[in-house]
Order: C-alpha cells, then sequence, then structure tokens
C-alpha cells in the first residue's frame, strides 16, 4: 500500500465516533456481575471457592479498577504518545496529511476512552462504596515497547515503536470483543465494551494501514533488524508479572487466613499462559501481521515461526 493510496475515515468519524455520538453510560445496581469471571481465574480457583466465595464481588470490583487503570494508561499513555506524534508531524516515519488528521483523531478517541474509564471508576466506587487497591502504574507494554525500541539502530526506532503500538491496537480489539459480548455482565458495562469497540475496530485497521504503507518504503536490510526484534517484543508483551503482583495484592486485602492466602497465591502463580503460539492473544498478534502484510516476507515469517501454527 502506497502513501497516496491512503483513504482518510474522517467522514465516518464525524458520523460515527463514540465522543459524538454515545450518552452517558450509568452503572446498574443489579445482580449481573462488573466483571466476568473468565477474566479473574483467582475467584474460580478451587481454594477461592471453598474458603471465600462470599468475597467474590470484592475481588471482581477491584479487577474492574485494574482493567480500568490499564485502559488509561493504555489510551494516554501508549496509544496518544505515537498518535500525537504522528499527527504534529513530528514522528520520524513521514505520513501525509490523511494519515495525520485520522492520526488527531485517534488522539481524541483515545482521551475520551479514557475519561469515560474514570467516570466509571468514580461510579463504581461511589455504588459499591469498595475503595481501589493500590492500582499499578504502568501496564506490560510501558515495559514492551522501550524494550523492543532499544533493540533498534536510531534510524528504525520510530518504525518499531509504530508496529508495537499497532500490534498492540490490534490485539486490544479483539479483546475487548470478547468482553463485549459476556451475557453475564452488567448492561452497562457491556455497553462500555461495545463503544470502545467501534472506535478501536477504526483504529485497529488505521493502525494496519500506517504499517502497510511503511512496510511498502522499508529496506530489506531494514525488514530483517524489525523482524529479529519482534519475539522480543511479544515476549515482553505477553509477560504475566505484572498481573501476578496485582493479584498478590488483592489476595492480601481478601479478609482471609494466611494458610489460605498462601494457597491463593500458589494456584494465582500458575495461572500464566506459556508464551507461545497456544497464547490466547497470540491469534489476535498474527491477524495482525497478515492484515498488515509483514508476514507476506520471509524474514518476518522466519522471525515469527514459534508463533505460527
Amino acid at each position: 500500500m502506497n502513501a497516496a493510496d491512503y483513504q482518510s475515515f474522517a467522514d465516518a468519524w464525524e458520523s460515527r465516533a463514540t465522543i459524538r455520538t454515545r450518552p452517558r453510560r450509568v452503572l446498574e445496581n443489579d445482580d449481573k456481575l462488573i466483571y466476568p469471571l473468565s477474566r479473574q481465574p483467582l475467584v474460580l480457583s478451587e481454594t477461592f471457592l471453598r474458603e471465600c466465595p462470599e468475597q467474590r464481588d470484592f475481588a471482581l470490583v477491584q479487577t474492574l479498577y485494574k482493567f480500568i487503570n490499564d485502559v488509561v494508561i493504555f489510551e494516554t499513555e501508549i496509544v496518544d504518545k505515537t498518535a500525537r506524534s504522528i499527527a504534529k508531524n513530528r514522528f520520524s516515519v513521514a505520513f501525509p496529511f490523511a494519515c495525520r488528521y485520522d492520526a488527531m483523531t485517534v488522539v481524541v478517541d483515545e482521551d475520551y476512552h479514557a475519561l469515560v474509564a474514570m467516570d466509571f471508576m468514580q461510579q463504581t466506587v461511589a455504588m459499591t462504596r469498595i475503595a481501589p487497591i493500590e492500582l499499578p502504574d504502568e501496564i506490560e507494554l510501558s515495559r514492551a515497547i522501550p524494550a523492543a525500541v532499544a533493540l533498534a539502530p536510531e534510524h528504525l526506532r520510530s518504525a518499531v515503536e509504530l508496529i508495537c503500538v499497532a500490534i498492540a491496537e490490534n490485539t486490544v480489539t479483539g479483546d475487548v470483543a470478547a468482553f463485549a459480548k459476556d451475557d453475564t455482565v452488567k448492561q452497562s458495562i457491556k455497553g462500555l465494551m461495545a463503544d470502545h469497540l467501534l472506535d478501536e475496530g477504526r483504529h485497529s485497521g488505521f493502525w494496519s494501514r500506517l504499517v502497510r504503507i511503511y512496510w511498502h518504503t522499508a529496506s530489506e536490510d531494514d525488514r530483517q533488524c524489525i523482524a529479529n526484534i519482534l519475539p522480543a517484543f511479544i515476549g515482553h508483551y505477553l509477560t504475566n508479572d505484572i498481573q501476578k503482583s496485582f493479584d498478590f495484592r488483592l489476595i492480601d486485602a481478601l479478609q482471609i487466613s494466611d494458610a489460605t492466602r498462601q494457597a491463593l497465591k500458589s494456584e494465582v502463580s500458575g495461572l500464566a499462559f506459556p508464551i507461545n503460539r497456544h497464547h490466547p492473544l497470540v491469534a489476535n498478534i498474527v491477524r495482525f501481521f497478515r492484515s498488515s502484510s509483514l508476514l507476506d516476507s520471509a524474514c518476518v515469517q522466519s522471525a515469527l515461526s514459534d508463533y505460527l501454527v
């Protein structure tokens, strides 16, 4: 895909962006879950179900807080940074005005998503009277992107940043889609996810097209260099360290015995998915590599062979 072939989604953004079209989502006081059970395995563990099932809602509320916190970090510190740099023509990979305009709509969308997430956290605290425990000040991408960029020579650092953000945006879109379909969860939270998904579907295509434009112009040597960095990024991105630390803090906040606490921590320690082709997010990552045309390159196929079926 050449830069000259890029078609702006400005009209679609004007008519369908959630910042323009969606009313405020208000949290319901009903019997539905505030967070999907399937996304917090701690509450489904044998020890939890036996020793403290009555603390399920507390654990789910805290996990929702972490999810909201992750969204705010991702939108405002990761995606916003790169999109804003492109929009203001301060990115070392040059893009035409149509791309830069669309990048600014991404900035507006992502900051709005963060605002909505913060509003939802306030509503949840007010309704449940459950204050958040200490939340992480970074997400996996906060470490994974700088680690990948540091492996690149100076002239490829922006390109690596672009590809990493594009991978993340495409991965998040699939993850949010699964969340939005869960009928056990409160309608307002499903609606929140559906609103987010509406914008993220547009964003994921945007980032894929920017990567296609860049990749079309990259030399074979540069492609090979970037391909060699991709496995390191994926390895950092799919680690479980931050989630595990949060789960340990959550377990420490439960009203349980020390023996139960140790048993829960032991069970949580065994919950991490192996970082290979069977990891649940890898299918989304591979789908991005196909849609962005990176997987058409033999060097990328070789570098990612451990993740390809």
